[in-house]
């Protein structure tokens, strides 16, 4: 539809009583269909309409008339919530008839499930959550206890959501996620609503218990008033209410308990996320039961239903608030169905646990390795939220450890002495880009591995700037370090070499999410093996020396003090982790070797195309390393000349397939108590018993067919070989 001026109102026909918009003092409108349909006639399918002065840019961002994701803001049932509420489109009761009444609010409460796990998946709370209008105006429903207690608190679960996600800036998949765009969104009372619900609660157990010991009873004799008519149904009603109430009240106990600072809720919302599978078990139960009368609807619409019954539920309508969702077009949304939901909400609760059992060790070893394990099951947004909270808070580790502890700990080193070392310029950058870091790790896969490569180069820099002001305070201070005993200068030198450590972690953490994310194409593996194997070869490197420093404090501490007892369970960890390092290293390599002596054998596809050259993927892949000087030499021309000459009878290919074996071998021993790293080394060492046998066979019959799967580990190949 297009404003005209009044003057030229008076030559275009215009029906007011169509229009849904009134006309103004100084507009009318005019309906431009016949003009549309007439230009339609001569247009073919993808041409556009434009004007002389018409460039790419203005195609690109041209509007396709009659687009539904387009149009679909100028298209609603009614023009405003209060339209709705005087057509009777969600009365209050929802039925005059207590047991429809009671069956439409389990449908509100289904289907505000499925708005709501559908929300947190990305779109827009305007058309998800509040698109029901007993949410919108909650004190419409002050009469039904029920229907206004189970509002309250979706509204207040939502804004808890919104504050854990607002608080922890990680919601990168949609900026959509914390908007709210004017909604009733902060209201006060809604902290009454657990109270209200939980006397409901109340008053439905006991209307359960009045059912089983009035079975053979008329209901209406009973002292509490039944919730419908039908004496038969109120048991099972009873049930499929209690159960949807109480996940409502401990999802929301659980949210709050987790954001209690320094980790010390997440006993106490164990309890809370156990209680929410159970209830979601008993949901489920209660289907059968709600669906019975439903004969014309088949198995499948039911099952895509966002309803357990499979009824269309009341009150609902996700165009009132379109006009809200500026500045963006609004969004055909397909509502998650309500099994699907609950299976969302499953995974969700889950990963909630997974946070809450998390040790809270003041490590950063296993901080990250439970991070990297944790991410493992593409945990979606409030989870990785939580997590991020729980990590850094008010810039330290769980909210009680500065980073600077955090990494003389890891060096067993005691910093408690050093005060000045808190606000020393290097130690507050370090405090900072540790923060980043571990943000960055709990996003989602693409962003964490795009903000690795470009954070990698900052660390590069203050590492350089760090080494040329510890050098230089290492030759002026040496000797009256000696004498007063302040050990600052050897405790930043002792961080310089550990910082070197975290640059190659992130680094191959960057190259491994390549894997995940499918951007190495088969003919590609060798070099990314090459690089993996250079990157892992120097982090092997600098955690041998860390064990190093770690066993000579250790053995100075114990001398000095015939009391001190050495922690042997931190050494051992650290030596264990170096093994774990070298085993990948010979993994890598020896992947690297197999693939360049298959490609010079021709029995491997060589990394070359149309487009780009082997050199340019090189540096499409590697570039981001290479600028933060990992390797610090010519890495392609390294590369080259190291795989040229590969042939498949080269005898030290097999001693790295069998070093990885014998290695894993021994790790599994020292992981015995963890599953989940037992679980990677088995196939970390699948993978070199496979590569044997393959090369094995490569070299006794050239005319195998070769390929690659990731059957055994998500980031180390195995070769697998069948004949042509």
């Amino acid at each position: 539809m297009q404003p005209l001026r009044d003057e030229d109102s008076s030559s275009i026909h215009h029906d007011s009583k169509n229009s849904s918009i009134p006309s103004g003092d100084t507009s009318v409108w005019a309906d431009v269909s016949p003009l549309l349909s007439a230009a339609c006639t001569d247009l073919q399918e993808g041409q556009l309409i434009n004007g002389d002065n018409f460039n790419l840019f203005a195609a690109m961002s041209a509007l396709e008339i009659m687009d539904p994701k387009m149009n679909s803001g100028m298209v609603s049932t009614f023009y405003s919530i209060d339209e709705a509420i005087e057509s009777g489109f969600a009365p209050v009761p929802v039925s005059s008839d207590s047991t429809v009444n009671v069956q439409s609010i389990i449908d509100i409460m289904d289907h505000l499930l499925a708005c709501e796990a559908t929300w947190h998946m990305g779109h827009s709370l305007a058309q998800t959550v509040f698109s029901c209008i007993y949410v919108l105006r909650p004190e419409r429903t002050s009469s039904q206890a029920l229907l206004h207690s189970y509002c309250r608190v979706i509204r207040a679960t939502c804004r808890a959501v919104v504050s854990v996600v607002s608080d922890a800036r990680t919601n990168e998949e949609e900026d959509l996620f914390t908007m709210t765009y004017g909604l009733p969104f902060s209201g006060d009372e809604d902290a009454k609503g657990l109270l209200l619900l939980n006397a409901v609660e109340e008053t439905i157990c006991r209307q359960l218990r009045a059912c089983k010991a009035t079975r053979r009873r008329v209901l209406e004799d009973a002292e509490l008033e039944p919730l419908q008519t039908n004496p038969h149904l109120e048991e099972s009603f009873c049930k499929a209410l209690l159960c949807r109430i109480r996940f409502r009240k401990h999802f929301l106990h659980a949210l709050n308990c987790m954001r209690r600072p320094q980790g010390r809720g997440l006993e106490l919302a164990r309890k809370h996320i156990a209680y929410c599978i159970s209830e979601l078990d008993s949901a489920l139960e209660s289907a059968e039961f709600l669906r019975l009368d439903i004969v014309e609807n088949g198995q499948s619409e039911i099952d895509e239903s966002t309803t357990a019954s499979g009824r269309s539920p009341i009150g609902f309508d996700p165009t009132l608030n379109k006009r809200l969702s500026a500045p963006t077009p609004p969004r055909a949304i397909k509502l998650l169905s309500w099994k699907k939901a609950i299976d969302y909400y499953v995974k969700l609760l889950h990963n909630l646990d997974q946070i809450c059992v998390f040790s809270l060790e003041p490590d950063l070893d296993v901080v990250l390795q439970f991070v990297i394990q944790f991410q493992k099951s593409r945990p979606d947004l409030v989870a990785r939220a939580h997590l991020q909270l729980l990590l850094v808070q008010d810039g330290k580790l769980y909210g009680r450890d500065t980073f600077l502890t955090i990494c003389a700990r890891s060096l067993a080193l005691d910093v408690s002495k050093n005060h000045g070392l808190h606000t020393n310029e290097y130690i507050l950058q370090l405090n900072q880009l540790m923060i980043n870091l571990l943000k960055i790790l709990c996003a989602n896969t693409p962003w964490q591995r795009r903000k690795l490569g470009k954070i990698l180069n900052d660390w590069r820099v203050f590492h350089v700037q760090m080494g040329i002001t510890v050098g230089q305070m290492l030759q002026q201070d040496s000797s009256r370090a000696s004498k007063n005993g302040d050990k600052s200068v050897v405790i930043l030198n002792h961080i310089y070499g550990w910082l070197d450590e975290q640059i190659n972690w992130v680094a191959i953490r960057f190259l491994m999410l390549g894997f995940d994310l499918d951007l190495y194409s088969s003919s590609e593996y060798c070099m990314v093996y090459w690089y993996m194997y250079i990157i892992l070869w120097k982090l092997a490197e600098r955690a041998r020396f860390r064990v190093l420093i770690v066993v000579n404090t250790e053995e100075r501490k114990a001398k000095r003090n015939k009391e001190y007892s050495r922690d042997m369970a931190r050494e051992d960890r650290i030596s264990l982790w170096v093994l774990f390092l070298q085993c990948q290293t010979c993994l890598a390599q020896g992947l690297a070797v197999m693939i360049a002596a298959l490609r010079n054998e021709g029995m491997c596809l060589k990394s070359q195309g149309p487009f780009n050259t082997e050199n340019e993927k090189f540096i499409q892949h590697f570039e981001l390393l290479q600028k933060a000087s990992l390797p610090e030499y010519d890495a392609y021309e390294s590369f080259s000349g190291s795989t040229s000459q590969a042939r498949l009878d080269y005898l030290p290919m097999y001693e790295y397939f069998h070093d990885a074996q014998k290695l894993a071998k021994d790790i599994k021993v020292g992981y015995a108590n963890n599953p989940d790293k037992l679980a990677e080394v088995r196939g970390l060492e699948q993978v070199a018993e496979r590569n044997i046998v393959a090369v094995n066979l490569f070299c006794q019959d050239r005319s195998l067919k070769v390929s690659f799967e990731f059957t055994h580990h998500p980031y180390f190949a195995t070769a697998v070989v069948r004949r042509t």
